[in-house]
């Protein structure tokens, strides 16, 4: 059994979802063919460096043990944690899915995703991810101290919260041209991501083939994942 969870947006500030997390490592997780974490597992990372901080060396600390246990484990960047690198792999066990990424899960070709790139409505989102993914800037923030990093992350995080209130709801979702593309690009009839925080299946017809879009629960709420095994893909919420 394959299985996919994004959007936990784990902080030490969050203990529901925190116990959620190990629940699931410690339980679901174990023994399954694969774990895959499609973006945004925390809050925010603003390096690997702070992977020593006690939270975050908890949560390394977990994914480490389930990765010894004989679960694979793979991660992508999300547009909360596109910071994650080679030490918090080397650390955890995990290797690093360069996003868009097609996968085989159960014999099927499989488009992985964070699902940010699929929001193309939203353009200034855009703009910030192109900003924010260029290799220089990225080495600038991180040439700055773990505390001077903090500061800033807060106080873009604060700004962001404010912008995306103003937003309308629809071009924070993806955007069905951007997704049929993706389809036609890829080759493939299936795809799976997170970042839009609305779960559910979704089919469509793309170039006369039958299409299915899976779209994974966020951690906000009840949170969950979507199990692949010998039948059909299932969403599953964790119980209240």
């Amino acid at each position: 059994m394959h299985l996919f969870i994004s959007d936990l947006h784990l902080s030490a500030d969050r203990p529901e979802a925190n116990e959620r997390f190990i629940g699931f490592i410690e339980g679901k997780a174990r023994g399954a063919e694969a774990l895959y974490v499609l973006g945004d597992l925390f809050e925010s990372w603003i390096g690997d460096d702070d992977i020593v901080e006690r939270f975050n060396a908890v949560v390394a600390a977990f994914f480490a043990a389930l990765a010894r246990s004989g679960t694979p484990l793979y991660v992508m960047h999300g547009n909360r944690d596109f910071l994650i690198g080679e030490r918090f792999c080397r650390e955890t066990g995990a290797k690093l899915l360069q996003d868009p990424t097609v996968a085989d899960i159960g014999g099927v070709p499989t488009l992985l995703m964070h699902g940010d790139t699929l929001c193309t409505d939203d353009v200034d989102y855009q703009a910030w991810r192109v900003q924010t993914r260029n290799p220089a800037a990225q080495s600038k923030f991180l040439s700055k101290p773990l505390a001077e990093r903090r500061a800033m992350t807060a106080m873009i995080r604060e700004k962001s919260k404010e912008v995306i209130a103003g937003k309308p709801a629809e071009i924070m979702d993806v955007n069905a041209v951007a997704v049929r593309d993706a389809f036609r690009k890829h080759g493939v009839t299936r795809m799976i991501h997170g970042h839009t925080h609305r779960p559910g299946r979704h089919e469509l017809e793309v170039d006369g083939r039958r299409c299915e879009r899976f779209v994974l629960p966020d951690w906000y709420g009840r949170g969950g994942y979507l199990e692949i095994g010998s039948g059909k893909p299932r969403l599953v919420a964790f119980t209240a």
